[in-house]
Parts: structure tokens; C-alpha cells; sequence
């Protein structure tokens, strides 16, 4: 993986991270409930996020590799994979 997107991926998680220990603080005072899970959408959404950008990469870089390396059946259970991760 590219520095700039491993760059880009780290930035992104560490906002995550501040995200999640913001829902902590939210609960430990007590905070309104749709402002929790407002929250919680929003962590969700950098998470997704996260996911875009591997996946651009894994399709853009791996994937391509292994189908010129004859491995398409390895290419296309992977891309099967991850789908069925991402409709869980």
C-alpha cells in the first residue's frame, strides 16, 4: 500500500478513535440518546470509509496482480468475501 493512502488510512481511524471515546464521555454524563447515536452513525460512517479506501486498493493492486499471475479464482473468492462481509 501506497504511504499516502496508509497515510490517509490512519488519519482517518485515528478520528474514529477520538469518535468512540467521545460516545464514552457522552455516556458516562448521561448525554441525550439520539445525540449518542447520532455519534455512533457517524463512527460507523468512518469506519465504511476505512473500507472504501482498502478496498479501492486491494482491487486496484492485489486483485490485479493475482489475475496476472493466473490466480483467478483466488481474485474473484476474495471479492466474494468481502461482499458478503459488507452486507452483513
Amino acid at each position: 500500500m501506497k504511504d499516502e493512502n496508509k497515510n490517509r488510512l490512519i488519519r482517518r481511524l485515528k478520528i474514529v478513535e477520538g469518535q468512540v471515546r467521545g460516545l464514552q464521555e457522552m455516556l458516562k454524563k448521561d448525554a441525550y440518546c439520539i445525540d449518542i447515536i447520532t455519534q455512533t452513525s457517524a463512527v460507523k460512517q468512518g469506519l465504511s470509509n476505512v473500507e472504501d479506501i482498502l478496498m479501492e486498493n486491494h482491487l486496484g493492486s492485489c486483485l490485479t496482480h493475482q489475475v496476472k499471475k493466473g490466480k483467478e479464482k483466488q481474485a474473484v473468492s476474495e471479492i466474494l468475501k468481502v461482499y458478503r462481509l459488507k452486507r452483513k
